[in-house]
């Protein structure tokens, strides 16, 4: 036994042989003096009893001696005889107690030591209670959430039905886009068959660990039809077939004071909207950012910086070559600075503005190869995009030689690139506020600038080639640099924490064609990317604090170019656990 219990222990059996002493003044003496192993329940006072058991489990626990216990015994019986015969003094009557006194101070050092060595032993062996759990299972965090959704697709009848889905031309490609050779059209996008209550489901399934004071690490599973990075909603259906999982999350945090800094793939780090980054969109890379650096009782600034790689090239390219291409990665780099004032009376302002910088995410036009010679593959076939949703003006990558022998007929097996590129200033503001009778008001907006843009240097870098997004009988380019949205919401609540709470919202979007790249932004309005103005209004409402409803309409139509206009309805469930 540890030195705390043997102190408490003896502190009692003292305390016990006091009790004794200071017993009746006619408690009788027993007539022998019993080992401390022997049975005295039978003939010892109560007082006695009490002092033979704490002095027999001294003597078990080894904090003393047999021959110590006994010495203890006799003496206490001693005195209690002594007291006995004794006399009780004039103020003293025979049936009064004497209460031997421990001072408050002492009591509680017991109780603390008892506490400390009980608590302590219980973690080790996990016996305090019924239904407790190893010290691991505290620092563990799991959370999850579901959403089934029904999605109803709606196009214009006056869409035009040649727009090329280019992220498949790529995926399926190289096409030949020398109509007299090729077999058949390139991949075309539905623009006028509508899809009616497609039922998708979202699932997310995350752990975070706090590895100790200031560091934590976070695993995070979720649904998605594929791997791109802007939705993890999967359509039902498929012949009752399982569904696929992906990695979505895996990050360690470092979180010093004010910072905090992340490694791994983790969620987006900057304050933004959906125009640019969608909701289900995470970063892989570093990010590093601090928050609550106060300038005024109400205000503080806040910021974030980060790398992120977008891809990278393969080792090995070209595979059949043994000289092989120079390393041509790509990475987002992002700055942001911001402001948050919470006022008195509980509004909140918040303002950030951000510099994003896409590098080496223009495609390159490739020098002269000869496929029809069987020569190696072109050289920029690197530039190809990752992933693209739709909007941005691209070009052909490849300087494809005629066949000297039959030039009408050289097939021309082509992969896309985009024209522009991409540095982008973006401005995000929001107030919150409160009304009459509690409601809630939010209003924002979010300005995005590319200050890359350049029409003249497309047309340079692209040699010419470029397939969209211009007049075919102007031959001017038909794009732009800006996008921008306005966004307002009023209900009881923001966040709808509570049952019964509500929320209805409102907005409009203006993006044009290279504002910004048409990969990462929200997939849902204009069913993704760039080249899309609309509006788009809904409700939410709180069926508990874990579940809330959510109906939503989006209409938009294109900027510039072929018709295309496409509604979308969505009615879902959203649970959170």
């Amino acid at each position: 036994m540890n030195t705390k219990c043997n102190k408490w222990l003896l502190t009692l059996a003292v305390a016990a042989v006091a009790a004794a002493v200071s017993g009746p003044t006619a408690a009788q003496a027993p007539a022998e003096s019993p080992a401390p192993g022997a049975d005295t329940q039978a003939n010892a006072p109560a007082d006695m009893n009490t002092t033979v058991h704490l002095i027999r489990l001294l003597v078990s626990q080894g904090v003393i001696t047999v021959a110590q216990g006994e010495a203890l015994l006799m003496q206490a019986q001693e005195e209690v005889r002594q007291a006995a015969q004794g006399d009780a003094g004039p103020d003293v009557r025979e049936d009064d107690v004497r209460v031997p006194y421990i001072p408050e101070v002492v009591l509680e050092e017991i109780r603390e030591e008892v506490k400390e060595d009980v608590m302590a032993k219980a973690k080790a062996e996990n016996w305090a209670a019924p239904n407790t759990f190893p010290d691991w299972v505290s620092r563990i965090k799991v959370y999850g959430d579901v959403r089934v959704r029904n999605e109803s697709r709606f196009f214009s009848g006056d869409n035009s039905n040649e727009i090329t889905d280019f992220h498949e031309m790529n995926e399926s490609g190289p096409h030949d886009v020398n109509s007299k050779t090729a077999v058949s059209l390139p991949p075309l996008m539905n623009t006028r068959e509508d899809r009616e209550n497609l039922l998708r489901i979202r699932a997310r399934f995350g752990l975070e660990a706090a590895l100790s004071d200031n560091w934590d690490a976070g695993v995070r599973l979720a649904t998605g039809s594929s791997n791109g990075p802007v939705s993890t909603t999967q359509t039902l259906g498929g012949g009752l077939g399982k569904k696929d999982i992906w990695l979505d999350q895996a990050w360690v945090s470092w979180h010093p004071g004010i910072w905090n800094f992340t490694a791994g793939r983790a969620e987006n780090p900057f304050v933004s909207t959906d125009i640019l980054y969608d909701g289900d969109l995470n970063f892989d890379g570093v990010s590093a950012g601090f928050s609550g650096l106060d300038f005024s009782d109400n205000g503080s600034v806040f910021g974030t910086f980060g790398a992120f790689p977008l891809q990278y090239s393969d080792d090995d390219w070209p595979s059949n070559q043994k000289d092989k291409g120079d390393s041509e990665d790509r990475w987002l780099l992002g700055a942001q600075l911001g402001v948050d004032w919470e006022f008195d009376n509980g509004d909140g302002f918040k303002t950030a503005l951000a510099y994003y910088n896409f590098d080496n995410v223009r495609g390159q036009r490739s020098s002269e190869c000869y496929l029809y010679a069987a020569a190696p593959p072109c050289d920029s076939d690197w530039s190809v995009p990752a992933f693209m949703q739709k909007g941005n003006t691209v070009f052909l990558l490849r300087d494809i030689q005629l066949d000297p022998a039959n030039p009408a007929l050289t097939p021309l097996p082509q992969y896309v690139g985009l024209a522009s590129e991409f540095e982008l200033l973006d401005l995000n503001a929001r107030w919150n506020t409160s009304l009459f009778n509690g409601y809630k008001l939010q209003l924002a907006g979010n300005y995005i600038y590319n200050l890359a843009y350049d029409e003249d240097e497309m047309w340079e870098n692209a040699d010419g080639q470029l397939i969209s997004n211009f007049d075919s009988n102007t031959g001017e380019l038909e794009s732009g640099r800006e996008a921008w949205m306005l966004h307002a919401a009023f209900g009881s609540s923001l966040d709808l924490r509570h049952a019964g709470e509500w929320l209805a919202f409102m907005g409009y979007k203006y993006i044009e064609p290279d504002a910004l790249p048409d990969a990462y932004n929200d997939s849902t309005f204009h069913l993704g990317g760039t080249n899309a103005k609309g509006y788009y209004l809904g409700g939410s409402y709180a069926l508990n604090e874990n579940l809330y409803f959510r109906g939503r309409w989006m209409s938009s139509e294109e900027v510039y170019g072929p018709p295309l206009a496409i509604d979308v309805l969505q009615f879902e469930l959203n649970a959170q656990f």
